[in-house]
């Protein structure tokens, strides 16, 4: 399995005009084969601030996640928006155990 953690940033002025877009990537992404899970959410103290959370079953599938239309379309849009300081980080995992 494979787990992506992090973060970036929108202006804050520009959320309401943001959530549309990250709404369809969010359920267009849940969408494809091999999504495991797919979030985003915006940090209640850090205004602008927006995690990331996904699980892909393979690399592949996230490869391919990559060459979608609505991820390339939410690229164009996240520009358009000025996404910025976007720090995502990959994981190899487990299916891991529950705490």
């Amino acid at each position: 399995m494979i787990v992506l953690i992090g973060t970036f940033r929108l202006p804050p002025e520009r959320l309401d005009e943001a959530r549309p877009p990250m709404e369809r990537v969010v359920r267009a992404s849940r969408a494809e084969a091999g999504c495991l899970e797919y979030a985003y959410a915006e940090d209640l103290f850090d205004p602008g601030l927006i995690r990331v959370s996904e699980k892909w079953a393979s690399r592949e599938h996230l490869a391919a996640h990559f060459k979608a239309s609505h991820m390339q379309q939410w690229i164009a849009e996240r520009a358009a928006l000025g996404l910025f300081d976007r720090a995502i980080t990959l994981f190899q995992a487990d299916e891991g155990t529950a705490v």
